[in-house]
């Protein structure tokens, strides 16, 4: 508990135990006589002790003019039932409100602890070798990229950065949500945020301490709850309005009903006089304000959302905002990119094909022309070379996006690309039937043959794909680049209902597009890996990035970001938002139900202060407790 809360607490034991007896005397329980002037004075003193927070600041919003609030409507019910006599009624009320209210301030900072522990991430300290071997301890901020930082066993990685020395298991669970250790070795790279479990690692920061991914997913998540979503906008909205109504309608009630009875006779004889007349409607009013008090509503909300949000991260899905967990739900169609996405991304050389020369001098002008280029393919192509690269050896290097690679290597011109780059600069080339990736090779305009290069398929791909379809996802469409013959093999094998190949990255918006046009209104996800697919990820309803630590591109573009490699957390996120929706829409119709039930009782006159309290404390306190369910999304 905070020194607030502690407080708070406090007060209601002392009142509470002020209170009790109190009652019992002026309900007849206990046999003891007091005045009616000492049973006031007495009543003033729980009332106080408890409630004088919300009178003054019922007092400060009417000097600000800012009157209509919860405070307001508490303040003016329980004077007024103090006022005509009621006296434990009054107090009761101002007690249990206090009570409510506690919970609901224990329940909402447990709730942002445990979020807080889950993305408890931002290390403390980095770790810099002195001169003498000794370790010096120096604030993160305060390191340089391309400093040596030593991570001890226990200690968090402070920095991103590439293992120079040492090996060791790592805990990424703050990040992934996965419990799995990983393994990693010499120049292998190193997230901020993991945990360091056995070896002692020297790692060469990679970046700055505000530029590595424990800092991004920090800044990320504080900023979603600036994000409101429509439900959060329209309970805002709604506060604004039906506090204002219901107080003129308390007025309404308090002063029409009466004036009705003593202008037309009618019903008069139910009151003993004009005074017991006025009584009974003033009580009403002060009940109908009790009932009335918004509390549930305004508080569980925003409540679900943040509780939505913090069990996404929870479990490596960083959500941006409540308006995105609200639109992810509505999902109906996922659009994928194909590369490191459905498949893995690690390409293999598996032939070479029509080669008129040498198939290891093919691999060789092809592994050259792509020496400056860090795209998988090409990284498969210097791979299966394996020799020495000399980039000396190459000049006048032109990328033509979506085409491939004009260069020349060793004075010689070596065009290395698809069929549209053969088409393009006028070379006959040789088709291939076998499934994969395509790359022609031409030197001095001469064919010089095709490799081929294959994709493996994610182990979980077609999983995740059946899983978002039992998710509702009505639609899924891979957009690739590659081939017609590899995306339907692959399309095919993964069980999606549509594909489209042999694009290049502005077709992929237009795609995306045509599919928004074609969804009459439904929304779309698309998918990709954060650093090529920028544009299509702000184009779709919802962008989701796919194994993205570390990207700047993924970050920024994506509304969603999954913190490792999993297709099978695009349905467990959809699912989510669908539960954290679900909870916002039962809470709200609970609290106005109830609401609407008790105000008609109230203004019938069936109602009383007890049935208040249990309409707005007892609402308030479940509707917060089915929005902290939120938390809850291992099982989903």
């Amino acid at each position: 508990m905070t020194k607030k809360q502690k407080n708070l607490l406090i007060r209601i034991i002392v009142a509470a135990v002020f209170f009790v007896p109190l009652y019992l005397i002026s309900e007849g329980i206990v046999p003891v006589k007091l005045p009616a002037w000492a049973l006031y004075a007495l009543f003033l003193v729980p009332y106080l002790t408890v409630g004088h927070d919300i009178l003054r600041k019922a007092l400060h919003g009417i000097k600000n003019r800012q009157v209509f609030d919860e405070c307001f409507l508490m303040t003016v019910a329980t004077v007024g039932a103090i006022a005509l006599g009621e006296l434990g009624e009054g107090v009761a009320v101002m007690l249990l409100y206090q009570v409510g209210e506690l919970f609901q301030s224990v329940a909402v900072g447990r709730s942002r602890r445990n979020i807080s522990q889950l993305m408890d991430i931002r290390p403390d300290y980095a770790n810099i070798e002195g001169e003498g071997g000794e370790l010096e301890r120096v604030d993160p901020d305060d390191v340089e990229p391309g400093s040596i930082i030593v991570v001890q066993p226990g200690e968090k990685v402070p920095i991103d950065g590439v293992i120079v020395e040492g090996a060791s298991a790592l805990n990424t669970s703050a990040l992934t949500g996965e419990s799995k250790p990983m393994d990693v070795s010499v120049d292998d790279t190193v997230l901020s945020g993991s945990v360091n479990l056995s070896g002692v690692l020297k790692v060469r920061t990679t970046a700055a301490f505000e530029e590595s991914t424990a800092s991004k997913i920090l800044d990320l998540v504080e900023n979603a709850a600036s994000r409101k979503s429509k439900s959060e906008n329209f309970i805002s909205k709604f506060a604004r309005v039906y506090t204002p109504f219901v107080c003129y309608a308390a007025l309404a009630l308090a002063i029409l009903p009466p004036l009705f009875v003593l202008l037309t006779g009618v019903g008069s004889a139910a009151y003993a006089s004009t005074g017991a007349l006025w009584r009974e409607w003033l009580l009403r009013a002060c009940t109908f304000l009790v009932i009335s008090c918004p509390c549930a509503v305004v508080i569980s909300i925003p409540l679900s959302f943040f509780a939505g949000l913090g069990g996404a991260s929870n479990q490596g899905i960083l959500i941006k905002g409540s308006n995105y967990l609200e639109t992810l739900s509505k999902v109906r169609a996922v659009a994928f990119d194909k590369t490191g996405t459905i498949t893995k991304g690690s390409f293999e050389v598996t032939a070479v094909h029509h080669n008129p020369i040498d198939a290891q001098r093919v691999l060789e002008y092809a592994a050259l022309a792509e020496c400056h280029s860090s795209h998988p393919i090409s990284q498969s192509l210097k791979k299966a070379y394996g020799k020495h690269i000399d980039p000396q050896r190459v000049t006048d290097v032109q990328e033509i996006s979506g085409h491939g690679i004009l260069a020349k290597v060793d004075g010689r011109d070596v065009a290395v690309g698809n069929d549209k780059l053969m088409n393009r600069i006028g070379v006959a080339f040789r088709p291939c039937h076998h499934t994969g990736t395509i790359i022609h090779v031409a030197v001095d305009g001469e064919y010089a043959g095709h490799i081929v290069i294959s994709d493996q398929l994610k182990e979980n791909a077609r999983e995740a794909v059946a899983a978002l379809k039992r998710a509702g996802v009505e639609r899924t469409v891979m957009l690739t680049g590659d081939a017609d013959s590899v995306a339907v093999q692959v399309a095919k094998e993964v069980g999606l209902t549509d594909y489209r190949a042999q694009l290049l990255p502005q077709d992929k918006v237009a795609c995306v597009e045509a599919l928004l046009d074609e969804g009459s209104g439904k929304k779309l996800a698309f998918v990709g890996d954060g650093i090529n697919d920028a544009p299509v990820l702000s184009r779709a309803d919802i962008g989701i990035a796919m194994g993205a630590l570390g990207s700047d591109a993924a970050i920024e573009a994506a509304d969603v970001v999954l913190m490792d490699d999993d297709p099978m957390k695009i349905a467990k996120a959809i699912r989510i938002s669908r539960k954290c929706l679900g909870i916002v829409k039962q809470n709200i119709t609970f609290a106005l139900a109830v609401k609407a039930v008790c105000l008609l009782l109230s203004a019938l006159g069936l109602a009383n202060m007890w049935v208040a309290i249990a309409a707005d404390v007892g609402v308030m306190v479940l509707c917060v407790l089915n929005a902290i369910r939120c938390l809850f999304v291992k099982k989903l």
